[in-house]
């Protein structure tokens, strides 16, 4: 049998996950919309080998291209199959994206370090997402399956979180109350 006779390499169960991430990624930043988003992942569901599998995100890029002299670290998190905590003082760049595949994910942004507008992509896929904010802050929410939970009414001219996401079989609560124990 002769290179070219070989048969396409199998696609893995990660390979197709990895995919996933991908759209909703892409999906996240605008890039797609959900009808095509929805049509995309039965296409990848429906991939048996790594060729057919690149072919569902040859437009979409692979990562988001970092800004000359940016800062890379802590603007795209992901917890796949796990839990992903952020919490304590730390500094939180202007946007920054959230995927979390079956799992969950708590970011505390109590202390967390910011300038006046923090802007959050999250994706949550069968996953449950809470964000704590203080109390105060001004929360812009929106997209699929965001709720949020806030005491009172912000003041003016004060900072602001601003949370687009999309829950599929899952949720993103933004919240300033702490959790219950």
């Amino acid at each position: 049998m002769s290179l070219d006779q070989r048969p396409a390499q199998r696609a893995s169960d990660l390979d197709r996950d990895a995919v996933l991430v991908r759209l909703h990624t892409a999906f996240a930043d605008g890039r797609i919309d959900e009808a095509e988003l929805d049509e995309r992942i039965e296409r990848t569901l429906r991939c048996r080998t790594t060729p057919e599998l690149a072919l569902v995100a040859a437009d979409l890029p692979a990562h988001a291209p970092a800004a000359p002299g940016a800062r890379v670290a802590g603007r795209f998190q992901l917890a796949w199959k796990s839990v992903l905590r952020r919490s304590g003082r730390y500094p939180l760049p202007p946007v920054s994206t959230v995927v979390v595949y079956k799992g969950r994910a708590v970011l505390d942004l109590t202390a967390a370090e910011y300038g006046d507008v923090a802007r959050l992509r999250v994706v949550a896929y069968k996953s449950r997402v809470d964000i704590l904010v203080p109390p105060g802050v001004r929360v812009e929410s929106g997209g699929a399956g965001v709720s949020t939970d806030l005491r009172g009414d912000a003041p003016p001219r004060t900072q602001c979180v601003r949370v687009q996401g999309l829950a599929y079989k899952g949720t993103i609560e933004v919240t300033d109350l702490p959790p219950s124990a």
